[in-house]
């Protein structure tokens, strides 16, 4: 076991950070636009590709949820919104992938 400890040799090691209350206010505001407008609000209109995500819509979730935090909160850490877009998206594919499954697609 080593006994000396530098905290700046933890800071290269340190895990990325994960904001967990800010992953479950951006699910809970996906899932509230998921029920008040339905899955086809957050795909683009136009394209040639038919169930393309519109990453403006993502970002329209975590902002969301960012500005929803209390005051006395501190800002989220850049790498947590970016973990949380990404949880985001990957919840749109996933109902994406099941709503083209049940239609036979």
């Amino acid at each position: 076991m080593d006994a000396s400890f530098d905290p700046s040799e933890n800071a290269q090691r340190m895990a990325d950070i994960i904001d967990l209350s800010l992953l479950a206010d951006s699910r809970r505001y996906l899932l509230k636009l998921l029920d008040a407008r339905g899955l086809s609000y957050f795909l683009q209109k136009e394209g040639q590709r038919l169930f393309h995500i519109e990453p403006a819509k993502v970002e329209l979730v975590v902002r969301t949820a960012v500005r929803a935090r209390a005051e006395e909160q501190p800002a989220p850490h850049p790498k947590a919104i970016e973990h949380c877009r990404k949880e985001i998206r990957r919840e749109l594919i996933r109902r994406v992938a099941s709503a083209m499954l049940q239609t036979g697609l």
